[in-house]
């Protein structure tokens, strides 16, 4: 506690170190007859230079943010058209435990969630669509907190230019103070350093703000016609035929399946598996109650 204490202090010394001296160079010197931009920063001191150095790394993030969106919010990305027809076309044969293993060596947004979604098959049509809704909620939130990043630019890129207008400001009427109305070339100055610090502010706040809308838009538009792809893909699925079947990591969702259709016992099959629809724990077919939850299960035997 004390060290942070410490540091705390350390750190609000050196800002007033810092905003003392671009005062105190304000008031000293005359400056020369023309000053380009660069001079003109250099001229207003190192607080003023930290600031525009802090413009220059928001408005880096900002385009990196932009140019990451527009490459990731696509409907070809988010849903390829070539995955999406291997998918119909296993989930139209019946082959879920293949169309479980292309979506597992995908790593796109639609291929995730019905991964997901595939999981639960054997718990009915109910548990699927939850499912969708829940892996497309958390898959595409990586994409919206990009998205809120850009805003969150947008709203602190006006504060330092503010903050560049206060300290501009002060060096302003330092000079007047000093000089009076004899050196109206630095009070231009100064008041020219205010300008540059409040249009640099904006000058990234407008695009953050128009970015932050059209992506957000943009990321509903495309998220939304994935998550339809997959709402059509799952819509004719047999979910009376696939009770208890099993889709996943180390499973035979062909032959679990075939036992369920069969309505087979645990004397007929008794290596077949499947998953307890109260707990989801793995159990053998016509095994009764469940070893992990003790709930009762109907076989229909």
């Amino acid at each position: 506690m004390q060290k942070t204490k410490s540091t705390l202090k350390r750190a609000l010394s050196f800002f007033f170190l810092l905003a003392f001296g671009t005062i105190c160079s304000a008031a000293e010197g005359n400056p020369p007859e023309q000053m380009s931009i660069i001079q003109m920063i250099l001229h207003g001191g190192p607080l003023i230079i930290m600031i525009w150095l802090c413009i220059v790394g928001t408005s880096m993030v900002l385009v990196t943010f932009c140019i990451q969106l527009f490459m990731t919010l696509r409907a070809e990305n988010l849903a390829p058209k070539a995955l999406m027809e291997s998918l119909t076309s296993t989930i139209t044969a019946g082959n879920y435990q293949e169309t479980w293993e292309t979506c597992k060596a995908n790593k796109s947004y639609s291929a995730k969630v019905l991964q997901g979604a595939l999981e639960r098959l054997g718990r009915g049509q109910d548990a699927v669509q939850s499912a969708l809704i829940e892996h497309g909620l958390r898959l595409a939130q990586p994409i919206k907190t990009k998205i809120s990043y850009i805003s969150v630019i947008g709203v602190i890129a006006p504060m330092i230019g503010l903050l560049g207008t206060v300290i501009g400001m002060m060096g302003a009427f330092a000079v007047l103070g000093s000089s009076g109305v004899a050196d109206p070339r630095g009070l231009a100055l100064r008041i020219g350093e205010v300008l540059m610090a409040t249009a640099s502010g904006l000058f990234i706040a407008i695009p953050a703000f128009i970015f932050y809308y059209y992506f957000r838009n943009l990321s509903t538009i495309v998220v939304g016609f994935s998550d339809d792809k997959l709402q059509h893909l799952v819509a004719d699925i047999p979910y009376e035929e696939m009770s208890g079947v099993v889709i996943g990591e180390g499973s035979d969702g062909s032959q679990v399946q075939h036992f369920a259709r069969q309505g087979a016992s645990a004397s007929s099959a008794p290596e077949a598996a499947a998953n307890c629809p109260v707990c989801n724990g793995g159990i053998s077919i016509g095994e009764t109650p469940c070893p992990h939850c003790a709930s009762p299960i109907d076989w229909g035997t």
